[in-house]
């Protein structure tokens, strides 16, 4: 591994207060802050809080490093609360450091347009780096994220200047805590397993080992030893601090950024719901609040005041404004070293400051569109030509797929380098953008999200479209926080064909459709393909004007999917007048008779072509068909009715929707009567030619059906 790609190791410079008097009201203060907030709300989880108090507090003291006045500073570590039900510790935290969180906003925990929700989610709270609540999520996501880190040092690091070791791109650390209920599920092991085989000793996570799940102890189910599970992934390992010890969690956090070439896990054992009498240690201290009689046992035996709640002592506030004060300052002696490495790394830098503003060639469109009017081939492999394009245009986009490069979906980039192991003896395994994620569908989503969270790469990832099944929860998690992730799904009908039903998605493309915030594209051709890259890539602003825009930087603009075809594909003929940015109106007219139309053809995909064959034979018979193509039903809605009818008329012309799947996503356009040509079942193992035959999507079969119901 070479010298730039690795963090620097070093323990914080200005540590805080070790009066243990103090440190207690600190703690008692976190503590009961959790308390009163789930108190007033009713409802929340107080047990995680109450236990990692003293722990959450030394990390935050005395080794993250952040700044309350910024906390966008792009040379921040990152903190992960993977067990997001937890929320009011991280509140607390924020509210007592300085960050853009009052009192009153704790006092509004759960309570609807609140700063202070349930879960933490991402953009409603200064501080917060990504949205944890579906456990297992935000250790996944901060394995990105610490990728992310690794890949930014490697590629933007530069040239090391004396005494900025830490001051300089991609030498953050990721720090996160995480629970029993995060480590049973799935995602977890999966990410878990690809931290240890890239070697990210840029992560660190607190694993808070209280043994308690809510339905009882840890071990009516979850039996394993969590420590040899991560040793076996690769991890280190620092078992059985106590999780009052303050000392020892720090030198496990010390030792931690130590360990360079393995991400590390601390074994905190905690008591859950510490100083309820009647709570701690029991499955019952994990959700709900403790009760007004509950709360006041465990104010009155840690002796803090009863008469009121949301109290911060003078001394306690005192202090932690102080050390706000410190970690600023140290924020501004860092920039200070930063403009040094920029001055000596001035080439490198503006590659960064690229990546950070996302800023895109002028020509962009054109770039991606060349060529491709009037092509044949498969969807994926459009998909592929311009990746391999992107990759000299854009090159801060990376990512990969669950071990199906060869199928592109998405292919190996050869000029962009491989990332992880697979990089080579002697190779700077973080200086390419190729990711191998491994058959590690549910991970590799989470990871690419914590990828375009951390915000210096783009991240795109795939498989076939079936496996998206094994993604929805990250997918959705996507669209939640707007995370600019692009997902990219192959072999998207029953034209899989051989491999049979478990392989052909029927449903997949409807469920989702439905996802709020994530833009979904199915396009018919290479030219649609392209046009549906440069939208993830410009985004809303751009689309909306048709710009080609030089910086795309600006609002978060979400996720985007696309869905693309094993079988190739003859290349669309369109009228003269269209323009490839008519792609980003969702929808438009590929062809359309003479006279008025009978009847509009609406497909999608793959398709597109077969419409366009149906209309020739409903022509041969008289009936004048439009064929109009869809590829995004999102963009098609955001249209002015005027520019939607102008495309699907609203005068009475019936429409037919065909596509191969269940379609229903397109019946609001035919009308409750109107014919949606789509599976009503499940696919079938044959070559798709003949899985086109029997399930009537051929052309012959679509303009019989089309004729029948006009």
């Amino acid at each position: 591994m070479t010298a730039h790609t690795t963090p620097a190791s070093s323990s914080p410079t200005l540590l805080g207060t070790d009066d243990p008097v103090l440190l207690e009201r600190i703690e008692n203060t976190i503590r009961f802050l959790s308390v009163d907030a789930v108190e007033r709300a009713g409802i929340g989880h107080v047990g995680a809080a109450m236990a990692l108090a003293a722990a959450a507090f030394e990390l935050w003291d005395n080794h993250l490093r952040f700044d309350p006045q910024d906390p966008d500073w792009c040379l921040r570590d990152r903190f992960v609360l993977s067990n997001g039900h937890a929320s009011m510790l991280q509140y607390s935290l924020l509210h007592l450091f300085g960050f853009d969180l009052t009192l009153e906003d704790i006092g509004q925990f759960r309570q609807f347009g609140s700063r202070t929700p349930g879960h933490p989610e991402y953009g409603d709270t200064a501080g917060v780096e990504l949205t944890t609540g579906p456990l297992g999520q935000g250790i996944a996501h901060g394995v990105g994220m610490a990728l992310a880190g690794r890949m930014t040092a490697s590629q933007f690091g530069g040239v090391g200047v004396e005494g900025a070791n830490r001051d300089r791109p991609g030498q953050h650390f990721v720090y996160g805590i995480v629970g029993d209920g995060c480590l049973m599920e799935g995602v977890a092991s999966e990410a878990a397993s690809f931290a240890g085989s890239h070697s990210l000793g840029n992560l660190i996570f607190i694993y808070d080992d209280n043994a308690i799940t809510i339905d009882g102890g840890t071990e009516i189910t979850f039996a394993e030893s969590v420590p040899k599970r991560f040793d076996a992934y690769g991890w280190q390992v620092i078992d059985s601090v106590d999780g009052q010890d303050r000392a020892g969690l720090s030198r496990a956090l010390e030792a931690g950024r130590r360990e360079t070439d393995r991400p590390t896990l601390i074994v905190l054992k905690t008591l859950i719901g510490r100083g309820a009498p009647n709570f701690e240690g029991r499955s019952k201290a994990h959700g709900g609040p403790l009760g007004e009689e509950e709360t006041k046992l465990a104010k009155e035996g840690l002796s803090w005041p009863t008469e009121r709640d949301l109290v911060v002592p003078d001394d306690v506030r005192e202090y932690c404004c102080g050390r706000a004060a410190t970690k600023h300052a140290e924020r501004e002696a860092s920039d200070a070293r930063f403009e040094a490495w920029r001055s000596v790394n001035a080439e490198v830098a503006a590659a960064w400051s690229t990546a950070r503003t996302r800023s895109l060639p002028a020509d962009l469109v054109a770039t991606l569109v060349a060529g491709l009017d009037g092509a044949k081939n498969a969807t994926r492999k459009h998909s592929a030509t311009v990746l391999e394009r992107l990759a000299e245009h854009v090159p801060y986009m990376a990512g990969g797929s669950a071990d199906l490069a060869g199928s592109a979906a998405p292919p190996i980039i050869k000029r962009a380098g491989i990332v992880g192991p697979g990089a080579g003896d002697g190779v700077d395994p973080f200086a390419g953008r190729n990711i191998h994620f491994g058959v590690r569908e549910h991970a590799m989503g989470s990871i690419a999200n914590g990828i375009a969270l951390d915000g210096t790469f783009l991240a795109y990832c795939g498989t076939f479209m079936i496996f998206s099944d094994y993604m929805r929860p990250s997918i959705r998690l996507a669209a939640l926080q707007k995370a600019q992730t692009l997902f990219v799904f192959t072999h998207d009908s029953i034209f899989v064909g051989e491999d049979g039903p478990t392989h052909q998605p029927v449903e997949q493309l409807d469920g989702l459709r439905v996802i709020p915030g994530l833009t979904v594209f199915r396009p018919a051709d290479g030219v649609e393909t392209a046009m549906a890259y440069a939208y993830y890539l410009i985004g809303a602003e751009g689309a909306v004007s048709g710009a080609e825009g030089a910086d795309a930087s600006g609002p978060r603009r979400g996720p985007v999917l696309l869905s693309l075809t094993r079988q190739g594909l003859p290349g669309l003929e369109r009228p003269a007048s269209f323009e490839p940015t008519d792609v980003w109106k969702g929808a438009h007219i590929v062809s359309d008779p003479i006279e008025k139309a009978d009847v509009v053809l609406l497909a999608t995909g793959s398709e597109v072509s077969l419409a366009v064959e149906a209309a020739v034979d409903l022509a041969g018979d008289g009936v004048k068909a439009r064929v109009v193509s869809m590829p995004s039903i999102d963009l098609f809605l955001q249209q002015s009715e005027a520019d939607q009818d102008a495309v699907l008329p609203e005068d009475g012309t019936p429409i037919v929707a065909v596509e191969a799947g269940r379609g229903e996503t397109l019946r609001r356009f035919v009308g409750r009567r109107g014919l949606v040509i789509g599976m009503e079942s499940f696919g079938a193992s044959a070559p798709y030619e003949a899985l086109a035959d029997h399930f009537g999507f051929t052309a012959s079969s679509v303009a019989k059906r089309v004729k029948a119901h006009i």
